[in-house]
């Protein structure tokens, strides 16, 4: 996201956002408190409430935070040895049952089994961002919703529904926004993803009804023109499967006058069918960081109304005949 509060000219224009605008994102109902479900282990949808703060909120650190917050565990939750010492976060250093390296090889094996199955699926994706003023009330707003097909080729296609005139002031969404939106919010690490990222077990901790396996998480070099998520995220220790995710997506971009910076955010997945874990949910309140100033932005994005429209198709090996 780019600063415009002094000069048009300097930073992104707002012509990026027009330009890229006209083809993605739109409307949703923006609340300040929301629950975020991470469901509890079904085959099918169900509801569930989220981890949330006192005020209904995650409490997002500056962007200059390396390491993204952990979620507030519940009390004597499952997976949680009693005689295990616990962080302040609420995360437990009680080790793994399997060998740590074995969480990440089949965690990241589902995650490229999950990114294959949700190419069978179409869903719509509501998009909104707030610029708040000093005391918090929304000064400026962006939104869009797009229904989400994809091709046989799992080539992702975007229509966009609902697209009012932007009304922010003070910031700009780049390219880089919108590609973000794309691959690093609804974060996915694949076998073929993992050697680019550093991969470190903090703990255990329960998220709701679930236990969980604690990973930090940071790309290991940045290479030029790629967009990576540094923070953590959370993995059933059940089926090993990712089901939430909480940090931000690097690097930030400053180059001369110009500054793009981007806000921590947290993802929540539920269990839409079987055992894949798919996003629904990506909320941000944080506070972007320029030389002339910071901006307090708010950001929300809901995937819903997930559909099968094919089945995957697995051929089987005939028994020859004897």
């Amino acid at each position: 996201m780019c600063n415009i509060h002094e000069a048009a000219g300097r930073v992104c224009s707002r012509a990026t956002m027009a330009s890229v605008g006209a083809f993605v994102f739109a409307f949703f109902l923006f609340s300040p408190v929301i629950s975020a479900p991470v469901r509890a282990r079904q085959a099918g949808p169900q509801a569930s409430a989220a981890p949330r703060d006192q005020g209904g909120m995650p409490v997002s650190p500056s962007m200059q935070t390396p390491q993204a917050p952990a979620a507030k565990t519940a009390p004597g939750a499952a997976g949680q040895a009693p005689a295990a010492a616990q962080s302040p976060s609420g995360i437990s250093n009680t080790p793994p049952s399997i060998p740590v390296d074995q969480i990440i090889q089949q965690f990241a094996a589902h995650e490229l089994e999950f990114k294959t199955e949700r190419d069978n699926f179409t869903y719509t994706q509501t998009f909104t961002v707030q610029t708040l003023d000093d005391a918090g009330r929304a000064d400026g707003e962006y939104k869009m919703t797009s229904d989400i097909t994809y091709s046989q080729d799992g080539r992702r296609n975007e229509n966009v529904t609902y697209a009012p005139q932007s009304t922010l002031e003070r910031i700009t969404l780049s390219p880089q926004d919108f590609a973000d939106l794309e691959n690093v919010q609804p974060f996915v690490l694949t076998t073929a993803e993992l050697p680019k990222y550093n991969v470190t077990y903090a703990g255990r901790q329960a998220v709701d009804a679930l236990g969980t396996y604690v990973f930090d998480v940071a790309p290991k070099t940045l290479e030029k023109n790629q967009r990576y998520f540094q923070g953590r995220i959370w993995v059933d220790d059940r089926d090993l499967e990712i089901v939430k995710t909480d940090g931000k997506a690097v690097p930030d971009i400053r180059k001369g006058g110009n500054e793009n910076v981007f806000p921590r955010f947290e993802t929540y997945r539920e269990n839409i069918e079987g055992h894949f874990w798919f996003p629904t949910y990506t909320r941000s309140d944080d506070f972007l960081h320029f030389t002339g100033g910071d901006v307090h932005i708010r950001m929300s994005v809901r995937y819903t109304n997930y559909k099968r429209f094919r089945v995957s198709i697995r051929l089987l090996p005939v028994p020859s005949d004897h």
